[in-house]
């Protein structure tokens, strides 16, 4: 009996402790299966975006060989509406394509949240329920140690889970993708104009070198490192290639891009944009540029000495920039059609305005000296060449300059230098902030400044040329003055040079050799004639043209030497244009191109 009832006493007590064994794995088979299905959906959503960031450069849309191919034929045929269709279609793709990706990453990273937050309550509830009170006990290798293994190995699962997770989630929050952050960066690298479909991207320093992008070439000095092709001899109009009428008056300078000169002219009721074949010197078109907003309905009055097209153009091979006297500026696609446009204000000074625009890869600059007391005061405005966007704005202590800016790298920054009375200034070109001045500027100041041999040379009417170190800062008037020159000063024109030899034309032809280290004249040669255009320089050739059509070619040497001549039937005073070997130069009537005999291929 005895025996009997203790033997069912060990099983009772046998069952019981099975049931209280199994009793708490019922529940915890169920946490143990949440815990593994969201660790797996973790790991699957975490695999799924990394794959995606891992493919994301190779996908990368500015990158695509199709599209950068298909801007380099849009390049040498501009007016080709199949390949603006083409872009125009692959550009809403890669659009659609960026979206796409942000709203993947947006709903992963957020999937990722709520998976691990699964993870984690399963898992800690888990623990909860399999952990069981420490009881003295004989070790046994009964069930009770299979189910606190397995409550260990599910413990370890979701700690390595929840350290991988975590980490993945720290990727997808902080990684940096390769896509651009914004719509408006994707326009920038896509090279495309937020506002249309037309190709935007910004050229390289090395095209505009190799161009004539703005007044006095890419850096404003008037000089070209590429040789001219051209002789003259005594007969008119020898060297001519061709020339073109120019349909409305302006004193502005020819531009050149590969195969486009640009020009603009106008008067109180109608001012305009004329672009022109350098091949054979066909009109391509002509632009007016009206209904600018913010513009005046009445056109101010300016004087004839002006115009209302006295500052040249500026192209970055994209879009012509222009801005008139009224104030009004716009960019204007390679086929003519409107880019933006906006009004400044306008402009007062006492013979008008005629500051040219400065240009820089993807940077407009423009110059606002203006008369004392003139409303808003002289300042410098940069722009964002694709979209016409203001950039910065910088006030300045100065009035009255026609000069124009020129921007160059020296003391180690990107420069814009400024001449209007009472000072020479230098401005960052990144921000607009001043970075050196000098107090020298005296008179009508109308020629723009060089930079040759290191300095900057620049032209104060009342009497002296002047060359500043340009690596100062604060008022440089008394520190950094090299050299200054008095005799033969011009007036209107700009000096040219090279880091050799400094060359200057008076308004009564007296052409000037100063040496570059020092500022001592050389040798000069009186040109009987009057001369209005500012020379220029290509390689070992300086050319100068008078007001009544006599063009002089003059070796760059110490010695004064003539290399030929001739007579355009015309008025001139605007300076000359260099590209591709030839002369572009701009009259009252006519546009012309000059170049050798074997270079001609039409005259008109």
């Amino acid at each position: 009996m005895t025996t009997s009832t203790s033997k069912a006493q060990e099983g009772q007590d046998a069952n019981n402790a099975a049931s209280s064994a199994i009793a708490p794995l019922r529940p915890g088979v169920s946490l143990s299966r949440t815990v593994w299905v969201a660790l797996i959906f973790c790991l699957l959503v975490s695999a799924a975006m990394l794959y995606q960031h891992s493919v994301a450069a190779e996908r990368d849309p500015w990158k695509s060989p199709q599209l950068l191919a298909l801007k380099e034929k849009l390049r040498d045929a501009p007016a080709d509406e199949s390949l603006r269709s083409e872009i125009r279609r692959l550009d809403l793709e890669f659009r659609q394509r960026y979206f796409r990706r942000l709203d993947l990453d947006n709903t992963g990273a957020w999937l990722l949240v709520g998976g691990m937050a699964v993870l984690l309550i399963a898992a800690r509830n888990g623990v909860k329920i399999v952990a069981r009170p420490h009881l003295p006990r004989r070790k046994t290798d009964g069930p009770q140690a299979g189910i606190e293994m397995v409550a260990r190995s599910r413990w370890s699962v979701a700690c390595v889970g929840v350290i991988l997770i975590t980490g993945l989630a720290t990727l997808a929050f902080t990684g940096r993708s390769p896509l651009p952050d914004s719509a408006t960066e994707l326009d920038k690298l896509l090279g495309r104009s937020p506002s249309g479909g037309e190709v935007a991207d910004i050229p390289s320093l090395a095209e505009f070198q190799t161009n004539w992008p703005r007044f006095r070439g890419a850096e404003g000095s008037g000089a070209s490192k590429n040789s001219l092709n051209l002789s003259l001899g005594e007969k008119q109009g020898d060297g001519v290639i061709w020339k073109s009428p120019v349909p409305a008056l302006g004193f502005n300078s020819p531009v050149v891009w590969s195969n486009r000169v640009f020009i603009s002219g106008g008067d109180a009721a109608r001012r305009e944009v004329f672009c022109y074949d350098t091949a054979d010197g066909k009109l391509l078109w002509q632009r007016a540029v009206e209904n600018v907003p913010g513009s005046p309905a009445k056109p101010p009055e300016i004087s004839d000495a002006t115009g209302y097209a006295a500052g040249s153009m500026a192209t970055d091979g994209r879009r012509a920039f222009v801005m008139f006297a009224n104030g009004d500026l716009a960019a204007l696609n390679f086929d003519g059609s409107p880019a933006w446009a906006k009004h400044l204000g306008i402009p007062r000074n006492t013979y008008g305005h005629a500051s040219s625009l400065a240009i820089w890869p993807g940077k407009l600059i423009v110059q606002l000296d203006q008369d004392e007391g003139a409303p808003g005061g002289s300042k410098l405005l940069a722009f964002d060449c694709p979209t016409g966007k203001q950039l910065w704005e910088r006030s300045k202590p100065t009035h009255s300059s026609w000069a124009s800016p020129i921007i160059v790298e020296a003391g180690g920054k990107q420069q814009i230098i400024t001449l209007a009375l009472p000072f020479a200034m230098s401005h960052s070109l990144t921000d607009g902030n001043e970075l050196w001045r000098a107090e020298l500027m005296e008179g009508e100041i109308t020629p723009s400044p060089i930079f040759a041999s290191g300095h900057v040379i620049m032209v104060s009417p009342a009497g002296k040329l002047i060359a500043v170190r340009p690596d100062g800062s604060g008022d440089v008037t008394k520190s950094h003055i090299v050299w200054t020159a008095e005799n033969n000063i011009p007036d209107v024109t700009s000096p040219v040079g090279n880091d050799e030899l400094i060359f200057t034309a008076t308004s009564g032809g007296m052409l000037t050799c100063f040496n570059a280290k020092d500022g001592k004249k050389v040798w000069q040669k009186d040109l009987d004639t009057e001369i209005q255009a500012s020379p220029a320089i290509a390689r070992n050739h300086l050319l100068l043209v008078s007001t009544k059509g006599e063009v002089v070619l003059v070796e760059v040497s110490r010695e004064f030497k003539e290399l030929g001549r001739t007579k355009l039937e015309d008025a001139f005073h605007a300076s000359p244009a260099f590209a591709n070997g030839r002369v572009y130069l701009r009259g009252a009537k006519n546009l012309f191109c000059l170049g050798t005999s074997s270079d001609k291929l039409a005259t008109k």
